[in-house]
């Protein structure tokens, strides 16, 4: 989750249409660290770069055996840029106005909500 003053960057998914708005993820690439990871998908899906990366958490997915993990990250630079092909919609949100978001035990709703603290 990417942080600026008093309000974070949420993206909606294509390949979701229940209009939910979610933290910014992605994969890591062979031979790639997670820390670059973060930084590349950040930039790649919404053209913001990012700085001090803080691991706070994870997530196991049974299927297909993955493993999601959790980063708070703060905003560095850039004006949004939206990846096309991979979201709908990429926002800034204040905290106290956020849209519909993933529900209860989804990393994703932890880290919005301020549960990995």
């Amino acid at each position: 989750m990417i942080n600026k003053d008093d309000e974070i960057l949420l993206a909606r998914h294509k390949k979701r249409n229940d209009g939910v708005y979610s933290c910014i993820a992605g994969f890591v690439e062979m031979g790639e660290t997670i820390e670059n990871a973060v930084h590349r998908e950040v930039l790649e899906e919404t053209g913001i770069k990012i700085k001090n990366i803080r691991y706070v958490g994870s997530q196991s997915w049974p299927f297909p055996d993955q493993l999601m993990l959790a980063f708070r990250a703060e905003y560095d630079s850039g004006e949004i840029k939206i990846q096309e092909d991979e979201l709908t919609d990429v926002q800034w949100f204040n905290w106290k106005k956020l849209p519909k978001v993933p529900g209860p035990g989804s990393v994703a709703y932890n880290l919005i909500h301020g549960m990995f603290e």
